[in-house]
């Protein structure tokens, strides 16, 4: 009988070794990852990813996920500074400006912001204009604005995103000082 239940007992403890081991895929690319281990090792470490035990008795709090730490958050802001914001949910990803224009012009415009992911990348961010203008206060008329100011908003905003990350990470660099591996010189 003891036999047995240790039989069990280690399948169980492989069955959950080998279920909470997996991962999900993500392919790289091989022309930006390095081959050599030390070379990967330091890499991760100046973007932050790894860890060190030297660190371990500094008083210091822990990092935590808020929308200052999004580069791509941060870079909308920035860029939409400019104008009233209405709607600003980082948990929902989406930011909305208010209906804003010349004080001269019957037309106005809105500027949606979504966003699809946290990386830095084209399609994890969508910009959404629509344009609104009155005859009258309680005549008007809204479309949505589908030409290149769509775009240029969005590669504004992708470009300060990837300034802003480039920025943190050497503020990372700075703070944890050059990786070396014990023995080893780079």
């Amino acid at each position: 009988m003891s036999k047995k239940l240790y039989k069990n007992i280690i399948l169980i403890l492989l069955i959950i070794t080998i279920f909470t081991s997996c991962g999900i895929y993500r392919p790289t690319d091989a022309r930006k990852v390095p081959t050599n281990a030390n070379e990967r090792i330091k890499k991760n470490m100046e973007e932050g990813r790894g860890f060190r035990l030297g660190s371990l008795g500094n008083n210091k709090g822990g990092d935590f996920l808020f929308a200052s730490s999004n580069p791509m958050w941060r870079a909308a802001i920035d860029k939409l500074s400019f104008a009233p914001l209405g709607v600003v949910d980082y948990g929902g990803g989406i930011i909305v400006t208010e209906w804003f224009g010349e004080n001269t012009s019957d037309e106005q415009i809105k500027i949606s912001i979504r966003f699809l992911a946290n990386e830095i990348r084209s399609d994890a961010i969508k910009v959404i204009i629509h344009s609104k203008k009155c005859t009258s206060i309680n005549n008007c008329n809204i479309e949505l604005v589908e030409n290149n100011t769509n775009a240029e908003i969005k590669f504004s905003i992708l470009k300060r995103a990837a300034e802003i990350n480039n920025q943190d990470l050497a503020k990372i660099k700075e703070d944890i000082g050059e990786y070396k591996i014990p023995g080893k010189q780079f």
